[in-house]
């Protein structure tokens, strides 16, 4: 299972925050495939080499996204290590991801409420949206929309980040990592 966190709605639509369902929307275009909207989120399943893949938006927003993967991987029977958990990250500059097969929420609520519900052993696609803020203007800078020039920054980064789930999905996370980190 593939999930790309974001929040729903139009006013987050292309914010930093929404860094991972701009990815999982630009994979579910390149695979041809187009989402439902179901429990808890926007649902779209393609498959590559044959293995099926479960694509998941949450819409339950993004502090209470495990209420999303939780009910997603126990419907489908999904093991956790078969879970990749895409989303936006402020220790990274723009331009820059890197995937880690477990580990801390790092301070991402998403991530947070995803490991009280599940815990820490699964994979994430950490997408940088860097930290260009004044103290006390977190939020502001999550929350805020991409400019036209951090657009442009990250469409390289979208194109990895799809042919690293495709990566993830076919050799696992590790081979993953030892390929995409080191770019």
């Amino acid at each position: 299972m593939i999930v790309g966190l974001g929040n729903p709605g139009p006013e987050y639509h292309e914010t930093r925050h929404n860094a991972g369902w701009i990815v999982i929307d630009s994979f579910a275009q390149e695979q041809g495939v187009s989402f439902d909207d179901r429990r808890y989120g926007f649902i779209a399943e393609t498959s590559i080499k044959g293995r099926k893949l479960f694509l998941l938006k949450p819409t339950t927003f993004m502090n209470l996204s495990g209420n999303a993967v939780r009910y997603w991987l126990e419907k489908e029977n999904i093991p956790n290590e078969h879970l990749l958990v895409i989303v936006d990250d402020l220790a990274l500059p723009i331009g820059k991801m890197r995937m880690k097969a477990s580990g801390s929420n790092g301070g991402h609520n998403g991530l947070g409420h995803i490991q009280q519900l599940i815990g820490q052993k699964y994979a994430r696609l950490r997408i940088g949206i860097g930290n260009d803020f004044q103290r006390g203007q977190q939020v502001d800078w999550v929350l805020g929309k991409l400019s036209d020039e951090e657009k442009q920054t990250l469409a390289p980064v979208v194109d990895t980040a799809r042919e690293m789930i495709k990566s993830f999905c076919l050799a696992g996370v590790d081979i993953t990592m030892n390929q995409f980190n080191k770019k």
